[in-house]
């Protein structure tokens, strides 16, 4: 097959920075098998093209002026002579976020007769006044959501969390997860004990994760007499107030920031941590949460995205804002090691069994199934009477 993704970035040409582990892995497998064009919004500032892991990318660029429409349409026409170029016509198009990438997409299927699947892949669906985060927050982003649901041939979201608010709209969206090659993070389960005890945090420094929280209960399980040592890893987006607010708590040498890190780093710290921690206010599944399972780390965190539906057998959830609960977690696993191993256990099994290969392969019967569909005719104007939806497309959700 001739697939094309379209996604907002996570696909720098290193491999190794500034990258999606999770959609590393679906496009490093899918170009194993079929013709692959991988559409970055706006991974680089310049309109370019560059080789990786067997498939082509194209950065569609940065568009200074004229406003979001303009920019939209300069992007929308990059995305279709990319394809013309190709020669040959394709047989789906993938966007990886509703949202931006979704809209261009969607727009290119109406004009190429290509079926269209669109994946959430962050908060493109929600809005959370307090912190400004989502795609809901506009009438025009719900307006642009609300076409790209009920006008794409397929849907699917990364975890029953996501799903549930989706199927009342869509009632034929698929549990899709994103899984992770685990071998990039395989770890025995089994740690070298502690004192001290090694957990984890990866994630960007932003409102929507709620490190605020974390450090709070970090705090009180020092106040319980645990040694530990807090690693955060992730891009500062919040200049410095995170970690001003760990300063004001005094929480010292027990936690340290060490901002963006290559894969192969954050698989290293993985390999280490005795639970992999999790304070976020939403997420539409969590691919740290695998990534963490595969390394045999168990997770205490909050019971969203993908933590929601593996407790209890495989993580430990506790509610949003919560410090209390998420310190208590923390604790209770520390102290009690068969639990803690079980859980290990049981999130290694999650995340081999819903990996890379198998999200994949998941996606590839999507993509057969529409495209044994009969054909659009060619040229139907985007979204033909929902154009007017299109005018002021905004890219909306996290990447993290």
């Amino acid at each position: 097959m001739r697939i094309a993704l379209v996604l907002p970035g996570g696909v720098d040409r290193t491999g190794r920075e500034r990258v999606i582990p999770a959609v590393l892995g679906l496009i490093e497998r899918l170009a194993r098998r079929h013709r692959l064009l991988v559409f970055a919004v706006e991974h680089e500032p310049r309109w370019c093209q560059y080789p990786l892991l067997g498939a082509t990318v194209f950065n569609l660029g940065r568009v200074s002026g004229g406003g979001k429409a303009v920019q939209w349409a300069v992007r929308f026409r990059r995305l279709i002579t990319a394809l013309r170029s190709e020669g040959e016509p394709f047989d789906i198009l993938h966007a990886l976020w509703v949202g931006t990438p979704a809209s261009l997409a969607l727009a290119a299927g109406r004009w190429l007769g290509i079926p269209v699947v669109a994946s959430v892949g962050g908060g493109e669906l929600v809005w959370l006044p307090e912190i400004g985060y989502g795609g809901q927050g506009t009438v025009i982003s719900r307006r642009i959501a609300s076409v790209i649901l009920h006008k794409a041939d397929a849907l699917s979201a990364g975890s029953q969390y996501a799903l549930r608010p989706l199927v009342k709209i869509r009632p034929d969206s698929t549990w899709l997860p994103w899984g992770v090659d685990w071998n990039l993070f395989n770890a025995p389960v089994k740690r070298p004990p502690g004192p001290p005890w090694r957990l984890l945090h990866v994630a960007s420094l932003n409102r929507v994760k709620d490190q605020v929280t974390l450090l709070k209960a970090a705090c009180l399980v020092l106040d319980k007499g645990k040694p530990i040592q807090l690693d955060v890893v992730g891009e500062d987006t919040l200049a410095g107030s995170v970690q001003r607010t760990a300063n004001e708590l005094n929480l010292g040498d027990a936690i340290r920031f060490h901002g963006f890190q290559t894969i192969d780093t954050v698989a290293a710290f993985y390999r280490q941590a005795h639970l992999y921690v999790h304070s976020s206010l939403f997420e539409s599944m969590g691919a740290v949460v695998l990534e963490a399972g595969a390394a045999g780390v168990p997770t205490v965190g909050t019971a969203v995205g993908l933590i929601a539906e593996m407790a209890p057998q495989a993580a430990l959830a506790v509610p949003t804002r919560d410090w209390e609960a998420l310190a208590k977690g923390i604790v209770e696993l520390l102290d009690n090691h068969e639990r803690r191993y079980r859980l290990g256990q049981a999130a290694q099994r999650f995340a081999r069994a819903y990996d890379a290969d198998w999200t994949a392969a998941q996606f590839e019967a999507v993509y057969s199934r529409l495209s044994q569909r009969p054909r659009r005719p060619l040229g139907i104007h985007p979204l033909e009477s929902e154009q007017e939806v299109i005018r002021q497309p905004a890219h909306q959700g996290d990447t993290s």
